[in-house]
């Protein structure tokens, strides 16, 4: 897959609006029902990767692990995130649509 329209897609969500970013904003939008797809960084702790895929799996919610914080902060426009949630459904379909197509791996947890 190419990586570099992945992260344009995270880029144009956030751009318009249809994304929450950071541990708190992510698990907040999972509780609320709110999020349609979460990204958690690969170099995030292992248990920040265990809590949200926990969450996503009680809450049925897709679940990938991409890029790393670094990369994640700089297309939310921030300095480091660990954690993101699509809050799109037409942006999160996209978006698994892409990783899939690139042979990447997204956990649908019984979600869309």
């Amino acid at each position: 897959m190419n990586s570099d329209k992945f992260l344009q897609m995270i880029g144009l969500a956030t751009k318009a609006g249809k994304t929450m970013s950071g541990e708190f904003s992510t698990e907040k939008a999972i509780q609320e029902r709110k999020a349609k797809l979460v990204v958690v960084a690969e170099d995030a702790s292992a248990n920040t990767k265990k809590l949200f895929q926990n969450k996503c799996e009680f809450y049925k919610i897709p679940f990938m692990v991409y890029g790393d914080k670094v990369t994640l902060g700089r297309v939310t426009g921030h300095d480091t995130r660990a954690s993101l949630a699509v809050t799109d459904e037409g942006f999160a379909k996209a978006m698994i649509k892409k990783q899939e197509a690139g042979n990447g791996t997204v956990n649908h947890n019984g979600g869309r």
